[in-house]
């Protein structure tokens, strides 16, 4: 059975295996706004803050996940284009056994050590509660959403992105049935939103776990395997960037806090809390064109498919700057809405927020390419080149901006630190792109 990988893409063919990965990145990004909205709108905005305090430690499971999956998945995806296929089968097993005994001994630190965790993240005496609830009961499902995130990868190299997507809508629908059903009618707070998370999340570890183990006529199942500690650390330093990434998320997360509790108090980290959401929102488009295609290009790239590599670079880069164009404009015309959702019953935190967002959305015009950029260095199997953008851009350009500007310029600083690391990033990705484009020969 052919790959769906393997085949020939022009634009329009391309765009039509990318959508499946896309839509189920925006899916997810309108799942947790919806999780955000009902803890603000039947709890309180504390209650969103705390979402905000204690995710960073989500953040960090997430970025194991990512790291997995995107790093086994070019690696899986290249052995394929090699013909290497019992070679893609032990790998893909191995990055998935990883993963689970990964999930489990985190699973165990982080029981352990919660509420120091808290406190070190800025939780206070307001909102240490809401934290702590929502921490504990997330941290039970951290195996399964570190499968989940290996999935949404393996499923695309698979050549089967479709199930990923129905998967993430199967999981996400639940999660918004529940919230409402653990919030609303039975009253469990902000433990519920985190329960419904949980729940989501099993439905596309499960049914991964299933499909991999029974479907044996697919390119993809799970065989007997050893422990090959250069598979693991090829994968995981091809992965780094996409790792770097959320733990850069989780860092920013973390600043983003500290610095409004310092300057505005716990409405503060309410409105960055809806500006975070948001973001996730107008970047899904990017974040799951760039993911979709990755395969593809690491295939290609395996099979020395030159002229289709170039192809490929070319589409990308054409959706890429159109793509973002089109997000920044929608996030100018849909903001008060936006930030509606999350603010309507608290006129200072729908301000705070609506003054940020004319600052930060600047950002989106380059958010795409960076974005790009480090997923491409990713599918060529260079996590080097991958996590150095990945580094500059989510942390390193980030972290300075918010730690020098808004002793300069007060709160709008940290508004605008988002734009000016975007932007110095993107010269760094073109930069790169050009000193390695006789290396990989997309130009």
């Amino acid at each position: 059975m052919e790959n769906s990988i393997q085949k020939n893409y022009n634009f329009t063919k391309l765009i039509r295996f990318s959508i499946p990965t896309i839509a189920m990145m925006v899916f997810m990004s309108m799942y947790s706004i919806v999780d955000g909205a009902f803890v603000s709108i039947f709890i309180n905005t504390n209650a969103l803050s705390a979402l905000n305090i204690a995710y960073p430690l989500f953040n960090v499971v997430i970025a194991m996940g990512v790291m997995l999956g995107a790093g086994g998945s070019a690696i899986i995806a290249k052995k394929i284009g090699e013909t290497k296929f019992q070679e893609a089968k032990e790998n893909f097993s191995l990055i998935v056994y990883t993963g689970i005994a990964l999930g489990l001994i985190m699973t165990i630190i982080g029981g352990i050590f919660m509420k120091p965790l808290l406190i070190f993240l800025g939780a206070n005496n307001v909102l240490m509660n809401y934290c702590y609830d929502y921490a504990f009961t997330l941290l039970l499902f951290t195996t399964p959403a570190i499968l989940q995130m290996i999935f949404q990868y393996l499923f695309i190299t698979a050549g089967n992105p479709h199930l990923g997507f129905g998967l993430t809508i199967a999981g996400g629908c639940l999660n918004i049935i529940l919230d409402y059903v653990f919030i609303v009618p039975l009253n469990m707070g902000i433990s519920g939103a985190a329960l419904a998370t949980g729940l989501g999340i099993l439905i596309p570890s499960t049914v991964g776990i299933l499909y991999f183990s029974f479907n044996r006529k697919g390119s993809l199942y799970f065989v007997k395997t050893k422990i090959h500690m250069p598979v693991l650390l090829h994968g995981c330093g091809n992965g780094s960037s996409e790792m770097v990434t959320e733990f850069s998320n989780a860092v920013i997360t973390f600043l983003y806090n500290l610095i409004m509790m310092k300057y505005i108090g716990e409405d503060g980290v309410a409105a960055i809390t809806i500006l975070l959401y948001v973001d996730f929102l107008l970047k899904a488009a990017l974040l799951g064109f760039s993911m979709g295609v990755s395969p593809v290009i690491s295939y290609n790239y395996g099979s020395q498919n030159i002229e289709q590599i170039k192809k490929l670079f070319k589409y990308c880069i054409s959706f890429v700057l159109a793509t973002s164009t089109i997000i920044y404009i929608v996030s100018i015309l849909c903001a008060p809405y936006l930030t509606g959702i999350f603010a309507h019953n608290n006129a200072h935190v729908y301000k705070l927020a609506m003054s940020g967002f004319m600052l930060y959305n600047i950002s989106f015009l380059f958010s795409g390419f960076n974005i790009f950029s480090s997923a491409l260095f990713t599918a060529f199997s260079n996590g080097k080149i991958s996590a150095v953008i990945s580094f500059l851009r989510t942390f390193l350009f980030l972290s300075a901006g918010l730690l020098l500007l808004p002793p300069l310029i007060g709160i709008k600083g940290a508004w605008i630190a988002v734009t000016i690391s975007e932007g110095l990033s993107m010269l760094m990705s073109l930069f790169f792109l050009i000193k390695y484009r006789k290396v990989y020969q997309y130009l």
